[in-house]
């Protein structure tokens, strides 16, 4: 198995579906011979802000000269960004060695009727490999919810991270913050500690603190009275908090209460005397840049890639609009997903568009393009349907002139498929 025909057979699984639940996971992590057990965790969960948080406790951790592994999704340009070492994505023949001992066991549990989702087998590839690469920590995205999570077969972490909860996945989560609340609260674990991001949902803020005392951990804020904005603009934000000076790379005022949310998490482990300095702290968050999420591509004409696709991401990017492309002519290309709130995010975001390209991401989920283009024609005048993803990000550079943005939004799988061409222009 070469590492295409391991990536191959990992969407191969795609066939049975998205299924909560720990037995199938228990199954094959018992098969692999529970590598999981053997690794020391930072675990992270919310609606929006596990990636950035996530790669910038890694990053913090790895500067401190901690060999860390860190899982995330989605990718976005290539799988193997899910699986991380040291900052660096896990080798081609690593990939596919770990994968076909994933498959071998598979195989076997589908004898008994037990069949691994893709999801739970990439979750199992990544405990083989960070077990492999004996790292110090792991910093561990859930992928959906926590509670039935794969990745919640863990033991107690060292930290259990919750980051910013929204209404999102209400089929599979619940139609209510306290239901969603619930379900991200499941990784919190007997006797450890629990940062969370400090702008929650007061039905969800009752949530976490009922299982914080039922759970016996400690709950950790940040602290933002201690937190002031010296400078922003797009290229990220100069920020002070709780006496550390640093300039986050990433542009928002989401992902600064993000970067405090990492602060945080890394200060908890001082709890098991690994105390690590704000020098440090300063070089991880510096070096954090994170593909499609409000990224700057171009500066003339601006381009601007996010790929978050539900109502907070919307209105981070609405935010985003306002303070920094207030002037300028906006022509907006999105996909969305149809088993998405598609409408709540277009109703954020198209009335900010002078020209709106409504196009489909090259996945089964996506939204037609014809339908998200009425959506948005209730809320931006000039609205067109090209279902190509390519003749989409062509005519709207195309229309695109010096002085105005594009904003490419909606999907990480259309940012995954037109990113490269738009860095190439």
């Amino acid at each position: 198995m070469n590492c295409n025909e391991a990536i191959e057979y990992i969407h191969s699984l795609q066939k049975f579906g998205i299924k909560p639940g720990m037995e199938r996971i228990k199954a094959l992590c018992d098969a692999l011979g529970n590598p999981q057990e053997k690794l020391k965790v930072i675990h992270v969960a919310g609606t929006n802000g596990k990636g950035s948080t996530s790669t910038m406790i890694s990053n913090i951790l790895r500067k401190s000269g901690y060999n860390t592994g860190l899982f995330i999704s989605p990718y976005v340009t290539d799988f193997r960004e899910r699986i991380q070492y040291n900052g660096n994505m896990i080798e081609k023949s690593e990939l596919s060695d770990c994968v076909e001992r994933v498959k071998e066991a598979i195989d076997v549990l589908l004898l008994n009727d037990i069949q691994p989702t893709e999801f739970e087998a990439v979750t199992a590839a990544a405990f083989l490999y960070f077990e492999k690469k004996k790292c110090d920590f792991v910093v561990l995205e859930v992928g959906l919810g926590g509670r039935l999570d794969s990745t919640n077969i863990i033991n107690a972490p060292y930290v259990s991270v919750i980051t910013s909860i929204s209404l999102d996945h209400i089929a599979i989560l619940g139609d209510t913050i306290e239901k969603i609340a619930y379900e991200k609260c499941g990784i919190i674990k007997f006797g450890a500690e629990t940062v969370i991001y400090p702008f929650q949902d007061e039905k969800a803020m009752e949530i976490i603190k009922k299982t914080c005392r039922d759970k016996h951990n400690s709950l950790r804020i940040p602290d933002v009275s201690e937190l002031s904005v010296e400078d922003e603009d797009m290229n990220g934000t100069q920020v002070e908090y709780c006496g550390l000076s640093y300039k986050l790379p990433l542009a928002g005022k989401h992902m600064v209460y993000n970067s405090c949310t990492a602060i945080e998490a890394i200060r908890s482990l001082e709890r098991f005397n690994i105390c690590i300095s704000d020098e440090v702290i300063k070089s991880g968050i510096e070096m954090t840049v994170m593909p499609a999420r409000m990224e700057l591509l171009r500066k003339k004409p601006l381009i601007i890639l996010d790929g978050g696709h539900n109502e907070g991401c919307a209105n981070a990017l609405s935010s985003f609009i306002e303070k920094h492309l207030s002037d300028k002519r906006i022509v907006m290309l999105s996909s969305l997903m149809a088993d998405k709130d598609y409408f709540s995010y277009i109703k954020s975001v198209a009335c900010y568009a002078d020209t709106f390209i409504a196009t489909k991401a090259d996945v089964p989920r996506a939204l037609p393009s014809d339908e998200l283009m009425k959506s948005a024609s209730m809320f931006c005048k000039n609205c067109y349907d090209i279902s190509d993803p390519v003749k989409a990000v062509k005519a709207a550079v195309n229309i695109t002139q010096p002085e105005d943005a594009l904003v490419v939004c909606g999907s990480f799988y259309l940012a995954g498929e037109i990113r490269n061409y738009l860095l190439n222009l």
